[in-house]
């Protein structure tokens, strides 16, 4: 079975503190999950720019970074699935950051996709496409595995009928580069993410697992409500027919995250919520 785990993303708010972050992962333990995805600026001190730009763009990553990870996650029991960091990194010094994935027990570094790209031009795509199967190539040498982590975006089209997912998918090689699939995001620009996971196959490594619904309650003051992301199974994601397919292409880990719209605004009562859906179909 694929190991279940909560990115870190999701919890910069309930680990600020040594203490903090240790209890977060115990009650982690306890919901159910037995690992853990990490950010590479989030277990390393991260600027006050950074942290500001976050929490203004409704996704707080707190000021973890000067904690001891490396004794949170051994204490913890949890296992850490991989990590999230950018492309750029990668390809300055892909050694140190395939030394720093073997210190924390991983073989996967995940690229969280581009910013400021323009994923609606084609050659541009191709080229980042190039640079991934390179970013790869020089991380297989060193024995770690590079997946790429889309969004929304990356399903803008390149050409009538062609995504600039589907492009990258074409574009790199399954022996340096495979994919952490993100269901929600693929949804939110309206594609279809079953049909995506038929495409990917056996190149989605991991899955990025998330709801999507709305809390409102009473009568609408229009006929339109706004979305956001929800706990497992109350939103309208076809997550039972998701995780079949995730099953079925052999993923080694199941991961939560959401940015936001948690109840009581609690990280933690939110994956504990989605924890129930996580130990029924995993």
């Amino acid at each position: 079975m694929p190991v279940k785990a909560v990115q870190q993303f999701m919890l910069g708010t309930v680990m600020n503190r040594e203490a903090q972050a240790a209890d977060t992962m115990r009650k982690m333990k306890d919901a159910g999950y037995n690992g853990i995805e990490l950010c590479g600026f989030m277990i390393h001190p991260s600027s006050m720019m950074v942290r500001l730009m976050t929490r203004a763009a409704g996704m707080p990553v707190g000021s973890g970074g000067r904690l001891d990870w490396q004794r949170l996650v051994r204490d913890s029991g949890l296992k850490v699935v991989s990590i999230h960091q950018d492309l750029g990194s990668v390809e300055r010094d892909s050694g140190a950051v395939a030394r720093e994935a073997g210190l924390f027990g991983t073989d996967k570094i995940v690229i969280t996709g581009m910013y400021r790209f323009p994923y609606g031009e084609k050659d541009a795509v191709r080229e980042l496409a190039g640079r991934l199967n390179r970013a790869g190539k020089a991380l297989r040498k060193e024995g770690v595995e590079l997946l790429y982590h889309n969004h929304n975006c990356e399903f803008l089209q390149v050409a009538p009928g062609q995504s600039a997912y589907r492009l990258l998918l074409e574009e790199t090689d399954p022996e340096n580069v495979n994919f952490e699939f993100d269901s929600y995001w693929c949804a939110d620009c309206g594609a279809d993410p079953l049909a995506v996971m038929d495409a990917l196959g056996g190149r989605m490594k991991l899955w990025h697992i998330n709801d999507r619904g709305t809390r409102q309650t009473g009568p609408c003051m229009t006929p339109i409500l706004k979305s956001d992301s929800m706990e497992l199974g109350c939103g309208a994601m076809p997550l039972a027919a998701l995780a079949e397919k995730a099953r079925a292409a052999g993923v080694e880990a199941v991961i939560l995250e959401s940015h936001r719209n948690w109840i009581d605004k609690s990280p933690v009562k939110s994956f504990e919520r989605s924890a129930e859906f996580m130990n029924k179909f995993f």
